[in-house]
């Protein structure tokens, strides 16, 4: 596919009822494909898998980079082999189809409109999804896209991109991995323990933002919310009723059965490579 490009409004204040929801899986995808991209590319193009859910939430769980080149305000996808990813994919979760697209970078530009225009011949109402790769001070810009087209008549003018709300929920392993990826430069990867002490850091900073909002109601200082009253409660009332030797217990086993498992895992690669070596050597002999 290769065309000319055309106009992308932009409006960046979510506009409306539709809503999007991105596992994190997809964001590491992207990621990588970004660090992996040949070196004349400037940005990454892919297509978004996932499914719509009943209340009309898009939910985004899967990604695959699609080969592209712009050049001279024209762009050109590789057709064949989007069709044959998605062959491919849906061979192992005939569930997953196409909700739209993602780009690297920061908001739309004018040849988002000529991409966006392919999607919507794959799927009605595509979602497009743009990832800041650059993580400018720390934080990561993930936003999503919906298009209408602006016509005169007969005449298409532009493409109008409105921002929708985004959900971005992770279990606290994936924090940690999101955390890291955010960084411009880190050491070492923390090890379990390491992003466990992080997990528990992170839930006592929440739990004294908590204390401090339900001292300000009480004290007359912030106007109470029932709403928050109620998830606070909720939160609460969530968390089982236990001894502290109980609950040291419950997380001294969680702690073993994850030395466990690094155990086993160790174990594993040695085998593995005693089996290289091996066979290696018989192949010699």
């Amino acid at each position: 596919m290769a065309a000319s490009e055309t106009t992308a409004l932009h409006f960046s204040s979510p506009s409306t009822s539709l809503s999007a929801r991105v596992h994190p899986l997809v964001i590491f995808n992207i990621c990588d494909c970004y660090v992996r991209r040949p070196d004349q590319a400037v940005r990454v193009i892919g297509t978004l898998l996932g499914s719509v859910l009943p209340d009309g939430t898009v939910d985004i769980r899967n990604s695959y980079a699609v080969p592209h080149n712009e050049f001279s305000g024209q762009v050109a996808l590789d057709i064949d082999y989007h069709h044959n990813m998605l062959i491919s994919h849906q061979k192992v979760n005939p569930k997953e189809v196409i909700v739209g697209w993602y780009s690297t970078g920061e908001g739309v530009t004018g040849g988002s409109a000529l991409i966006h225009e392919f999607y919507s011949r794959e799927v009605s109402n595509p979602v497009h999804l743009t990832v800041d790769t650059g993580f400018s001070n720390g934080q990561a810009s993930i936003k999503a896209y919906v298009s209408t087209n602006l016509s005169l008549g007969d005449r298409q003018l532009a493409a109008q991109f409105q921002e929708i709300s985004l959900d971005l929920r992770m279990v606290e392993a994936e924090r940690v991995g999101f955390d890291i990826l955010k960084k411009q430069s880190v050491d070492k990867i923390p090890s379990d323990l390491e992003g466990m002490e992080a997990s528990m850091e992170r839930l006592l900073a929440l739990i004294d933002d908590v204390y401090k909002y339900v001292d300000n109601v009480v004290e007359g200082h912030t106007p109470a919310d029932n709403s928050v009253g109620r998830f606070i409660a909720d939160s609460v009332a969530s968390i089982p009723k236990m001894s502290p030797l109980a609950f040291d217990k419950l997380v001294n086993d969680s702690i073993q059965d994850q030395l466990l498992l690094l155990y086993l895992s160790s174990i594993t690669r040695t085998q593995l490579s005693l089996a290289e070596k091996l066979n290696t050597a018989a192949q010699i002999l």
